[in-house]
This record gives C-alpha cells, sequence and structure tokens, in this order.
C-alpha cells in the first residue's frame, strides 16, 4: 500500500513506548510508528500545539471506509438467508458511534488520546464521538501502513464479538422500529417523539424524550443523546404495548 503520509515529527521515547504498548493489546505492528500516531491526534490538539499540523480526520475518513467494506462483506458471507434490511440494521449498529466507543474502551485508546486543553477539561477523553472517530483513524492508519488485508483482519478481531452480540440479542437491539411495527399493526398510526427538557452542562448534557401514541405519552426517559433518549422512550412503550414490561408509565 503506497502511502502519502509525510511528517517531520519526532516520537518521544515515552510517546514511543505508549504506542509500542497500544500495538501489542491489538496484536498489530507498525511499520511506520508515525502514522499510528497521527491516528491519536485529535483537531483540538494539532490546533494548539506546534509542530502537529497533522490531526486524524483524513484517517477517520479512510478507515471509515475500510470499517464499513470490511463489515459488509463479512455480514454478507455470513448470513446467508438474512434479507438486506436485516444486514443493513445490523452493520449500523456494529459501526455505530455506541459501539466502537466501546471497542476503543476495550483497547485503551483513551491511554493514547491528544487532545487540546480546552477538550481534555471537558472529557474529551470519554466522549463516544471521539472514541468511536479515533477508532477508525487507527483502522485507516493501519490500511496505510500494511494494507487491506491487516486492517480487515484487526476490524474483525474486534468486531466479530459484537456483531455476536447483536445476532444474540437481534429483536432487542432497535425498540424504535419495534415499536414502529407493532403500533403501525395495531392502530396504523406511526409513533411521535418529542424532547420533553436538556439538563447538564453543554458538554454533558442529558436529553429526556417521550414518545406519544395518540394521546398516550410514555416517559420521558433519558440518555446521553436524542437517539439513545428516543430508544429508552421506544422500550418503554413497547414493553407496556406487548406486555413484556412490569411497569407503564
Amino acid at each position: 500500500m503506497r502511502s502519502f503520509f509525510k511528517t517531520n515529527r519526532t516520537l518521544s521515547s515515552r510517546r514511543k513506548a505508549l504506542l509500542t504498548d497500544f500495538q501489542k493489546r491489538i496484536g498489530v505492528k507498525f511499520k511506520d510508528l508515525h502514522l499510528l500516531d497521527t491516528a491519536f491526534y485529535h483537531r483540538s490538539f494539532a490546533n494548539e500545539t506546534a509542530g502537529a499540523a497533522e490531526n486524524n480526520e483524513r484517517l477517520e475518513f479512510l478507515g471509515d471506509a475500510v470499517l464499513g467494506m470490511t463489515a459488509a462483506s463479512y455480514l454478507y458471507e455470513t448470513l446467508h438467508d438474512a434479507p438486506e434490511g436485516e444486514l443493513t440494521k445490523i452493520k449500523s449498529f456494529v459501526v455505530s458511534e455506541t459501539s466502537l466507543s466501546e471497542i476503543a474502551l476495550d483497547i485503551g485508546i483513551e491511554q493514547c488520546l491528544c487532545l487540546g486543553k480546552g477538550e481534555e477539561h471537558s472529557g474529551g477523553r470519554s466522549k463516544k464521538a471521539i472514541l468511536a472517530d479515533t477508532t477508525e483513524a487507527v483502522f485507516g492508519a493501519l490500511y496505510l501502513d500494511s494494507g487491506f488485508k491487516a486492517a480487515e483482519k484487526l476490524i474483525l478481531n474486534l468486531l466479530v464479538p459484537q456483531i455476536r452480540k447483536v445476532l444474540e440479542n437481534r429483536h432487542q437491539k432497535d425498540y424504535k422500529t419495534l415499536l414502529q411495527e407493532l403500533y403501525q399493526k395495531k392502530y396504523k398510526q406511526c409513533p411521535h417523539y418529542e424532547l420533553i427538557k436538556k439538563t447538564g452542562p453543554d458538554h454533558d448534557q442529558v436529553f429526556w424524550i417521550s414518545v406519544f401514541l395518540g394521546q398516550t405519552e410514555y416517559g420521558p426517559m433519558q440518555g446521553k443523546s436524542k437517539k439513545e433518549a428516543e430508544q429508552a422512550a421506544a422500550r418503554c412503550a413497547w414493553e407496556y404495548l406487548s406486555g413484556e414490561g412490569e411497569n407503564s408509565i
């Protein structure tokens, strides 16, 4: 794989040791350690640091494509009887921000992150979006360094457990879809979601959302994102309507 990546940056012995430990955790060895290093350079750090003009966004862009191709190919070859719609849902989950941020924490990506002072102070090291984006950047860096097969091997090592988790709970992963299917079948109407309130500071907000089925409100339920809160509200309503929940609101 031909790489157009260039840098004159010198890595300290401490940084090299940190990157070496990370490589051991994920079972790979980079030919160009600067590529791996750059995968951890958040834009906030690059903007604040002299000599760190590169950030990880281009690597993230590349890694996202490699991840998508790897996940789609694996699902296509593994789930022979699954229709396109189901393959798409499973892929969407396993390459989601939530899934990738879990993987990031499992392999210790937060230990290697380079963040600007403001991002560091606002809890950037534990933000799902930053963790997920950095994971994709690592995939992109490995693709440039060692080629598609090496990147594919690493991605599958990390992703297959997530895929198995989805398959084991196939009917529990998307409560919004389950609720919509159930409610439309019974009442020929669609659920309506409404943001009730937001709490917490700007960098760590909690969203409270209710779902309305006709005039009946279920919620509000909370989540760290609107999507997460919507899923929680949908689960509350779905469990009530399907008779699987113990409590109703």
